[in-house]
């Protein structure tokens, strides 16, 4: 086997592990989502919520107040 077809071959299996590692599974599995990813924006929006409201902790209260007041028409 001379060196090119050796690499060519090598390509060739190459090529075609990486195609069968990224196309998509037959199974049934392909509609189950990305737990992770859900799980990592789920946190990361309770941060910025939190984040926020260690910030604004006055503007909010007071803007539920204000909400609920106007609500109850005790305002």
């Amino acid at each position: 086997m001379t060196p090119i077809s050796r690499a060519t071959a090598w390509m060739t299996a190459l090529t075609v592990t990486m195609l069968a590692r990224l196309s998509p599974p037959d199974d049934e599995d392909r509609d189950r989502g990305d737990v992770p990813g859900w799980v990592m924006i789920t946190v990361m929006t309770a941060i910025v919520v939190i984040a926020l409201l260690a910030v604004f902790r006055e503007q909010v209260i007071n803007a539920v107040q204000n909400a609920f007041q106007s609500v109850t028409g005790a305002g």
